[in-house]
């Protein structure tokens, strides 16, 4: 009986790694293929440099992670999206078109919106250490 038991307790185990990994590909295979998805990469690196050198507090880099984690998963969907209407939808089609266009939207206001946020967060630290100089 206990055998059976953790049987299934190692399978769902498999099954949570498994998981894992395939979405750790997706992260991957998104950011081999996809040139926006490079960016956002590239700014986060840059934002977090910016966080360690202007010494952000603690309330700062949750907000700065809120937002990285918000903007990737918004191209990450965008993605999604994009490549499930290209399979489905070879072909020019109006429809295709505007879901296509609505995500990559979407995307460009949470891109907008972290923007808003680092300059709101960066700005006066950057200030400040300019009048420093």
């Amino acid at each position: 009986m206990q055998s059976d038991k953790n049987r299934v307790i190692i399978k769902e185990i498999k099954k949570l790694i498994s998981s894992f990994k395939y979405a750790g590909q997706g992260i991957i295979s998104s950011f081999l293929s996809e040139r926006n998805m490079k960016i956002h990469i590239i700014i986060m690196l840059l934002v977090i440099i910016m966080g360690v050198v202007l010494k952000i507090n603690k309330h700062e880099w949750i907000t700065c992670v809120i937002c990285f984690a918000i903007v990737i998963s918004g191209e990450l969907f965008n993605t999604a999206i994009e490549t499930v209407v290209d399979i489905v939808l070879p072909y020019q089609d109006e429809k295709a078109k505007l879901a296509k266009d609505a995500s990559a939207g979407a995307v460009l206001v949470l891109a907008t919106g972290a923007t808003i946020v680092g300059i709101i967060i960066f700005l006066p630290k950057l200030a400040e250490m300019l009048s420093i100089l």
